[in-house]
């Protein structure tokens, strides 16, 4: 998977409607769509991304659905296309069946949130097979070995963990960004890092720009727009933090 320098992910979550958003995404500047496969218990979100991962599920989004809406959006829009889950969604459909169909479907990249690269063995295996980029996660609290180990392990990107705790908008990121950002590049090499969990402002892509991350994710204030004024309020957001690229 390749992505431009500098690069706004957009997170929406499987439904109905995601096709139609995934395009207004695409529309005010979004270069990567994540399309979250809603969990029952999702301990990496915070409580907008729940209430969005309960609506789904009570809609009767399953992993399959989820998957058709995602080969839609791909007949759609022309941005890399990156499936957001948590292990147990990957482990109860089969991880070669999973990545097979997310593959058919469009998919470039995957991150399942709660398995680490020390575990993700099997998983690496099904979706190379494939030609898709499994994505990890580093954080502040991480240890710095386990920093390295995920962001080498990491293709397409490496998600950077801007914010300590639950995803969600935040007023201001998490000051150890810099210091996260220098173990990371180090281990990541030339794989682009993108900084999420709390981005919802323009000054917030700025200030990731300016630590020398190669663009931002979006996803629970992605998730409030949506829910105050549906796609064209999405629209609005993204192409608004979308100019923070360019500061």
């Amino acid at each position: 998977m390749k992505i431009p320098r500098p690069s706004l992910a957009v997170y929406l979550m499987a439904n109905e409607a995601a096709p139609e958003l995934a395009e207004a995404a695409v529309r005010g500047g979004a270069t990567v769509i994540e399309l979250g496969i809603p969990y029952s218990d999702p301990l990496a979100d915070g409580t907008t991304i729940q209430r969005a991962a309960q609506a789904a599920l009570d809609a009767g989004i399953t992993p399959a659905r989820a998957l058709e809406l995602l080969a839609e959006i791909n007949r759609r829009v022309d941005v890399p296309l990156v499936p957001m889950t948590y292990g147990a969604i990957v482990e109860g459909y089969g991880e070669e069946a999973f990545c097979r169909d997310a593959a058919a479907a469009g998919a470039e990249g995957l991150i399942v949130a709660d398995i680490p690269p020390e575990e993700s063995g099997r998983l690496r295996a099904a979706a190379e097979a494939v030609n898709i980029d499994l994505i990890h996660l580093v954080s502040p609290t991480s240890r710095p070995e386990r920093i390295r180990a995920a962001s080498a392990a990491s293709r397409g990107f490496v998600y950077l963990v801007a914010a300590v705790g639950v995803t969600g908008a935040r007023e201001n990121l998490d000051s150890r960004v810099a210091e996260l950002l220098t173990t990371t590049r180090a281990a990541a090499g030339d794989t682009p890092i993108l900084g999420g969990f709390g981005v919802s402002t323009r000054a917030h892509v700025e200030g990731l720009i300016a630590a020398g991350t190669d663009g931002a994710i979006v996803g629970s204030a992605a998730i409030d727009a949506i829910d105050a004024g549906g796609a064209e309020a999405l629209e609005a957001l993204v192409r608004d933090l979308a100019a923070g690229l360019e500061s």
